[in-house]
């Protein structure tokens, strides 16, 4: 369908007006359905010293001393996305209890034992619904209405339970963000993700002040719970952790939403009429990022958290990340000083090239033999004065999302990227082959910054592959539609930073996407 001849009424216009969108993105958004952007061209995974950098236990204690030594001259900041909901988390609990009928333990293990995976999760919650960090919780608002939780676990009804746990009528985990469930539990009471991440950090991001800053994203909705439990636990974590909070919330503003489209993309219209406009992904973040004033950012998803026991070696490879990103930072600004001054020296173009090639991974970079000093000049200035961000990546354990990979781009030049697997062509054997070879998973572990040699902040819009979008099937009052992500954050939204992969250790690595994940030995007390 040509989008050209979709026509707006009034309304449409007051609407789309008031979202803070002009008609022309609306058409720009409209257009990616019917005329979807390429596919990545895939070279080959990153692998272990081929676009992945080992660091050698030698190296790895002088980066820590260089981020040690260093971070009083840097404002530092933790940046964590946590805005999404706990919906995912506790989705088959949901469809069950959704069905309507009773949870019945008896009747659940015969679903599991014929096969049934959901049936399975579920059984596995019910055996281990004591060692949650939230049991105590959920047992006391029962209580509180009168209703013993324990004659339930007698006679393996979970219905009333899993009612409480999910509903208004009890904790309201089936509507809150994942940041606010409770995930770990100590002899002195239970955290929330939102907590972990204040307490791991206030080791390695404190200034020479004492203070240690933080920002994470909200959803509208959810923003004062975040400030109530702020407000409630500061005092406590800066008295036992010795640093001063400061903490910013910011919302994922109105205009980064994308409008959505029926299956034969005409907009998709609510039983009112109205046009849909839905979150346009963690790529619409940019905007929060783009406005935080640091040296460097820490991004750290919201369930990748762990207990105190594990946090000694999590907040040393937060140094050693933090401290390559300062050596890099710090030698890309003394060669654009040099670069600026307009140098000629023709030994030294040579060292920069051979850094921006071996060191920045930056191949078919635009040099030859023909190119003059001055193009040379020229072209490693462009190339240095850019954001840059240091990836942690793991080793492939199965777990979902994207992975770095070699990267052709349709000027010819290669880079180091995350890949999500909606951005390869299902259709091409070769494509998928590549993407089914990687070695490597990115935990989404980045430090980064985003100010140039000047000091100044970069227009971080400027480095994104607006074309990287991604198209999903969602639904909306049970109707099937097509939904439009913006270039992911770490993903098309990174696109043209200064890339470089590092491999850090499984232990680092601790996400919570489903209830389960919390049963498991990294998420459980000693």
């Amino acid at each position: 369908m040509d989008m050209g001849n979709e026509v707006f009424s009034d309304e449409d216009l007051r609407q789309i007006c008031s979202h803070g969108f002009t008609v022309s993105e609306i058409m720009r958004q409209l257009n990616f359905f019917s005329t979807p952007p390429s596919y990545l061209n895939l070279l080959r995974p990153c692998t272990l010293r081929d676009g992945i950098r080992f660091i050698d236990p030698k190296k790895r204690r002088e980066l820590i001393d260089i981020y040690d030594n260093k971070r009083q001259k840097y404002r530092c900041v933790k940046f964590v996305p946590a805005s999404g909901a706990a919906t995912r988390m506790f989705r088959v609990l949901l469809r069950f209890r959704n069905q309507g009928k009773d949870i019945i333990k008896e009747l659940i293990e015969e679903r599991a034992q014929s096969g049934e995976k959901d049936a399975r999760e579920l059984l596995a919650f019910m055996d281990g619904i004591r060692r949650f960090a939230f049991f105590e919780d959920l047992k006391a608002v029962m209580s509180e209405k009168d209703i013993s939780i324990e004659s339930f676990l007698d006679n393996g009804n979970f219905t009333e339970m899993i009612r409480f746990l999910l509903s208004d009528d009890g904790l309201s985990y089936g509507d809150s963000p994942k940041g606010l469930i409770k995930f770990h539990e100590y002899v002195d009471g239970s955290r929330t993700p939102f907590e972990e991440h204040l307490v791991e950090a206030s080791s390695f991001i404190s200034g020479r002040n004492g203070e240690a800053h933080f920002h994470f994203t909200v959803s509208k909705e959810h923003l004062r719970e975040f400030e109530k439990l702020f407000d409630k636990v500061k005092s406590i974590y800066e008295e036992r952790y010795q640093v001063k909070f400061k903490v910013g919330f910011s919302i994922q503003k109105d205009s980064t939403d994308t409008v959505a489209v029926e299956l034969d993309n005409r907009p998709f219209r609510q039983k009112d009429s109205r046009l849909l406009f839905r979150p346009g992904g963690h790529g619409a973040l940019l905007g929060n990022l783009n406005d935080i004033g640091a040296d460097v950012i820490f991004i750290k998803n919201i369930d990748n958290v762990a207990p105190d026991r594990l946090k000694a070696e999590i907040c040393k490879w937060k140094k050693i990340l933090g401290g390559y990103l300062v050596e890099i930072k710090e030698r890309i600004f003394e060669y654009m000083e040099v670069l600026t001054s307009g140098c000629t020296d023709e030994a030294f173009i040579d060292e920069i090239k051979a850094f921006v090639r071996d060191e920045l991974c930056l191949r078919d970079s635009g040099f030859s033999e023909n190119t003059s000093i001055d193009e040379d000049r020229t072209n490693l200035m462009e190339r240095l004065n850019r954001p840059v961000r240091i990836c942690g990546m793991v080793k492939n354990a199965g777990e979902p999302g994207g992975g770095p990979f070699w990267v052709k781009g349709g000027n010819g030049a290669v880079s180091l990227q995350i890949v999500e697997t909606g951005q390869v062509d299902p259709h091409s054997e070769d494509q998928q082959a590549i993407l089914a070879s990687s070695t490597h998973f990115n935990p989404v572990d980045i430090a980064c910054s985003i100010t140039d040699w000047k000091g100044n902040r970069f227009d971080l819009k400027k480095y994104v592959d607006h074309e990287a979008v991604l198209i999903s099937r969602k639904s909306k009052d049970g109707r099937e539609l097509k939904a439009l992500e913006h270039p992911g954050l770490w993903n098309g939204a990174m696109s043209k930073w200064i890339t470089v992969f590092v491999e850090v250790p499984e232990t680092t690595f601790n996400p919570v996407k489903t209830v389960n994940d919390l049963l498991r030995k990294d998420h459980q007390p000693e």
